[in-house]
């Protein structure tokens, strides 16, 4: 970190990120980690040709004792040289991140959980618990249609005892226009019926049927923890389209009031709309992490329109890298840099005191976090 960042002397929170793979990677392993898309790149391609694969090259080439700009076969090449140990450890430790909030329920056991997070990076870590994740486990033990709220609930409990927050993919396996209010235990009942005939015999069920994603979305609500959204940018598994925050308002009205703290991750290219919904209700929370490291060298113009609307006491910081550190560091590096080239330049243009832009880069980089997370820190 610079001497004169708006962040010195702050260890951010990363308030949505996934573990990192502890295993050698190839090439074509490596680029697909480094990529939304679930294919590689055409034949005579490469997916560093992208404004992350230019970041990787430009930022975590040094800080694994290459020169900036090294080309993609000499990073991969230094990168095996030196084992994921340490590459793990050397670029998770560069991050400035105090403090990983790490969702486990994506391919949970192919990557490293909190507790090794926050060992190899030497900070602290806490878990997010992943609502569906919850369920498909609670199918694959065998419930019965009559009995899968009980068994949820109780499982959701013993999942969620040391957990800071949940997360939800409803915008996954449906879209954020879902029915906002709370299912009867009849239509519960009714559904976990049809969707255990249909997925008793699968090895990896998929909760998709859409009262079950509103009961156990409603399940989370009712532990009071925060409850995190995936909206707008992914993967293709996802309908972008459905995506949009917006599409939430009824569920937003039916919560105002609850208690609960909503957190639209992610959020870009519809994050302008993400930073009205914070704006207007007072439980809306959001972020502009993975498009970030995703958009390189462009990050400064994606944080600007996420400050446009939002109040400074609701935007967050979060990477949401998975699989490679080097998101995890892009992550955070690349939103510093952003938050300091754009704040900086509202005060240098005499639209901010500097004061201010060091209290509200705290803010977001850290003290929301502590605010809304039971972090205990």
């Amino acid at each position: 970190m610079s001497g004169d960042s708006l962040f010195d002397g702050v260890a951010l929170v990363d308030h949505h990120c996934h573990g990192v793979v502890d295993a050698p990677l190839d090439r074509r392993r490596f680029e697909l980690l480094a990529t939304e898309a679930d294919e590689p790149a055409p034949g005579g391609c490469t997916g560093f040709d992208s404004q992350v694969g230019f970041a990787i090259r430009r930022w975590c080439a040094p800080v694994l004792g290459l020169e900036p700009h090294a080309p993609p076969e000499e990073y991969l090449t230094r990168r095996a040289e030196l084992g994921p140990a340490v590459v793990n450890r050397r670029l998770l430790a560069a991050t400035g991140v105090g403090t990983f909030l790490v969702e486990t329920g994506y391919l949970g056991g192919r990557v490293l959980g909190p507790d090794r997070m926050a060992e190899t990076a030497g900070v602290t870590a806490a878990e997010v618990v992943r609502l569906e994740t919850v369920a498909e486990r609670v199918a694959v033990a065998g419930a019965s249609a009559e009995g899968f709220a009980a068994d949820y609930a109780d499982a959701l409990s013993a999942a969620t005892a040391g957990a800071v927050a949940v997360k939800s993919v409803i915008a996954y396996r449906h879209g954020l226009d879902f029915d906002p209010d709370r299912p009867s235990a009849r239509e519960v009942r009714a559904a976990a019926g049809r969707w255990l005939r249909r997925d008793a015999a699968a090895e990896a069920p998929r909760l998709d049927d859409p009262v079950l994603l509103r009961h156990v979305l409603w399940a989370g609500m009712d532990l009071r923890l925060p409850v995190q959204f995936h909206a707008g940018y992914g993967d293709p598994d996802l309908d972008l389209r459905r995506c949009d925050p917006l599409r939430m308002t009824g569920f937003l009205r039916a919560t105002r009031g609850s208690g609960v703290d909503l957190m639209l991750l992610h959020c870009y290219p519809l994050h302008r709309r993400a930073g009205y919904l914070a704006q207007v209700f007072p439980h809306v929370y959001l972020d502009v992490g993975l498009a970030v490291t995703y958009v390189g060298a462009r990050a400064p113009a994606v944080v600007a329109e996420s400050l446009e609307l939002a109040p400074f006491h609701k935007v967050l910081f979060s990477s949401d890298g998975f699989g490679l550190p080097e998101l995890h560091y892009l992550g955070a590096l690349l939103f510093r840099r952003a938050v300091d080239e754009v704040v900086g330049g509202w005060v240098g243009a005499g639209l901010w005191s500097a004061p201010d832009a060091a209290r509200i880069a705290r803010m977001i980089g850290a003290g929301n976090a502590d605010r809304v997370y039971p972090l205990g820190r």
